[in-house]
């Protein structure tokens, strides 16, 4: 879209601006925004990013080109308007009426892998967690095999603390870097950001945007090759990995493994809509074809139900949840601009 068409956008309610409406977002973060080098959406259509394909349209959406870009962005935010960071969508449900606010996605900008000597690997917070397991390989750096069983990108690792087959992001951070919502630069060690299990205690709305990983150098690339062959294997055995999914959908309670938990609640196979729990790994949800976000929630919701009532053991989702329902009064209203692509 052009900056001129965004004057087009209508209000977060659907309705014509007027005098006792607030102005439209684009509006209201001026002429900063007519400066982003990157591309500026009214209403991206957020489905078409995530991997369960269902949800609402972003009320305004920026793919900033780098930092300096990115900056811009964060420091022209009207401080009453909410900020949402998606990556490729991996962990992400994003409710039918879409996402009020600014939503910034990382694209190519912030994707850069390099392997450095040490065994230190500097990586962007939109690089994908397997890229980096890659490039790690070929520059026989072991440690960081776990990252190809971790869907998504290294900023959405960093933000929840991901972890796969016994090892965490925090296990092999030497520091990230992030943007504070002035748009200054910080550079992070574990120590400063609480990370524990699914979990990092950095603001949510600092935005990361490259982490530097530390592994173990001088390994031979074909032993680290056929670990990652491994885990590619045990994970298209155990998981839904070519369907409509968002990874693992709650967080392992301290002693117990979700899927048993929800195995043992008989919610396996079980069905809201067009949202399933998966036969083959019941922690896992699935888009049949044409469920909706609130289908795939309320599926969720009921599997905590059934296992708080058999285990007294209360949930806690690992999938990340945006926006607002399509009955919100602030759901966002298709646009002109919603086919964009995202």
């Amino acid at each position: 879209m052009t900056h001129d068409a965004r004057a087009t956008a209508t209000t977060a309610t659907g309705a014509s601006a007027s005098a006792a409406a607030p102005a439209p977002l684009p509006d209201r973060m001026g002429e900063a925004l007519a400066r982003v080098r990157g591309r500026v959406s009214v209403g991206a259509d957020l489905a078409r990013v995530t991997w369960f394909r269902v949800g609402g349209p972003a009320e305004l959406m920026v793919r900033p080109v780098d930092v300096d870009d990115l900056a811009l962005v964060l420091a022209a935010r009207p401080a009453d308007v909410p900020l949402t960071v998606i990556g490729v969508g991996s962990n992400l449900l994003v409710r039918d009426g879409g996402v009020p606010g600014l939503v910034v996605r990382l694209g190519r900008g912030f994707a850069d892998i390099e392997a450095e000597a040490g065994g230190f690997v500097h990586c962007g917070a939109a690089a994908l967690d397997a890229s980096v397991a890659a490039v790690a390989q070929e520059a026989g750096i072991a440690g960081l095999e776990f990252l190809t069983g971790v869907p998504g990108t290294i900023g959405g690792a960093l933000r929840m603390n991901a972890g796969a087959y016994g090892r965490e992001i925090k296990d092999v951070l030497v520091t990230a870097e992030a943007l504070d919502t002035e748009g200054r630069l910080h550079t992070l060690r574990p120590e400063d950001m609480d990370l524990t299990y699914r979990h990092c205690g950095v603001p949510e709305d600092w935005v990361f945007v490259a982490a530097t990983l530390k592994g173990e150098p001088g390994a031979d690339p074909a032993a680290i090759a056929a670990r990652i062959a491994e885990i590619r294997r045990q994970r298209e055995d155990s998981q839904p990995v070519r369907t409509r999914t968002g990874g693992s959908t709650f967080a392992n309670p301290d002693g117990h493994k979700a899927w048993e938990l929800i195995d043992a609640a008989g919610c396996r196979g079980l069905t809201i809509g067009g949202a399933q729990v998966s036969e083959k790994h019941c922690n896992f949800l699935l888009n049949l074809g044409d469920a909706t976000a609130a289908d795939v929630e309320a599926l969720g919701e009921e599997i905590r139900r059934r296992v708080l009532a058999t285990s007294g053991i209360a949930l806690r989702w690992e999938i990340r949840r945006i926006g607002v329902p399509a009955d919100h009064p602030q759901a966002i209203r298709p646009t002109p601009d919603q086919g964009d692509d995202a």
